[in-house]
């Protein structure tokens, strides 16, 4: 695919930001900002949503920037820009980016050393998918819990963003998948994923998962009851890994009870890993953009909306509507 060329229409760009500390985030106009040295700017053209920008907005996330920043924390978009000392990526190309912040807005500046040139054959919107999902349930499930060929790997809120991308890494992987999620349609796209088992939310967690022999490696996005559940249901030896709180309460775990079975429970936040270990995340990254080359991960993104409605995107993410990712396109 050939280089693109970017034009700007003037000096003022859209984004979405949060200006003072406890204030919603809404749309202003700022001046396009230039790159300093080692950086980027990129015309972006497609951001993908996450729980994180959610708690980011409440400040409640644990990497949340101070304000005034823009929000949007995975992009896809153009290079049309760059700064002293940075000799890739070039002027035209088309790049993804785990920026944390500064996404959902036209232009955006970012560390050069964190762009990562997209495959000819990925789209913007796949591209802006594609990093903090699959990066995520790949490193968690490779990386700290080491999941084995023929495990069995119970993945909850398995038709969300994260949880979709390890119910469909879990089995490229050679696991047994389980996957609960909430209704009938949100359990066909765990199915379409891969998953061998589907329990829906409204039934016995545990008494289902003891049933099909029980967990090996726990995959959960909800925390609260559903955590607790999963770990009443794990083998001697099993690995649990909580990704996410999305049921809103972030569960206890009595030390004790880890004894009996000789459970691990594995902190993961791929967060971290860019500041302390950052080439992890980009052996993970090489890893998944080869599976995606040879046509063994496709993104399912379930909403597509342009940046002046991504309120409503939020709306999708806080009422656990979607399914996959939500990307915003500019």
């Amino acid at each position: 695919m050939p280089a693109y060329s970017v034009k700007r229409q003037g000096n003022i760009m859209r984004a979405y930001r949060i200006e003072r500390p406890g204030e919603p985030a809404g749309m202003t106009d700022l001046p396009v900002p230039e790159p300093g040295p080692g950086q980027i700017r990129l015309a972006i053209r497609a951001c993908g949503l996450n729980f994180a920008d959610l708690l980011m907005q409440k400040g409640t996330y644990q990497d949340t920037p101070p304000a005034p920043f823009t929000l949007g924390m995975e992009v896809a978009g153009v290079v049309d820009a760059i700064g002293a000392g940075v000799d890739a990526p070039k002027i035209g190309d088309r790049v993804a980016v785990y920026s944390g912040q500064g996404g959902l807005a036209d232009y955006g500046v970012f560390e050069a050393a964190r762009a990562v040139k997209l495959p000819d054959e990925m789209s913007f919107e796949h591209g802006a998918a594609f990093q903090i999902a699959y990066g995520t349930s790949h490193m968690a499930l490779d990386y700290r819990a080491r999941l084995q060929p023929g495990e069995t790997l119970v993945v909850t809120g398995a038709a969300g963003g994260v949880g979709l991308t390890a119910v469909e890494i879990g089995k490229l992987m050679g696991a047994r998948v389980i996957a609960q999620a909430r209704g009938a349609d949100k359990l066909e796209v765990a199915r379409a994923a891969g998953a061998d088992h589907l329990i829906d939310a409204s039934e016995d967690l545990r008494a289902r998962v003891l049933e099909l022999g029980g967990a090996d490696v726990v995959y959960d996005a909800v925390g609260g009851d559903t955590f607790k559940a999963a770990f009443r249901a794990c083998n001697p030896e099993a690995r649990l890994l909580p990704i996410g709180f999305a049921g809103g309460e972030v569960p206890q775990i009595p030390a004790n009870h880890l004894l009996v079975k000789n459970l691990t429970v594995i902190g993961f936040y791929i967060g971290g890993y860019l500041k302390f270990r950052p080439e992890a995340v980009t052996d993970s990254l090489t890893t998944l953009l080869g599976w995606y080359r040879e046509g063994r991960l496709r993104p399912h993104v379930s909403n597509l909306l342009p940046l002046e409605r991504v309120g409503e995107g939020m709306e999708l993410l806080r009422e656990r509507r979607a399914t996959g990712k939500v990307v915003i396109t500019l």
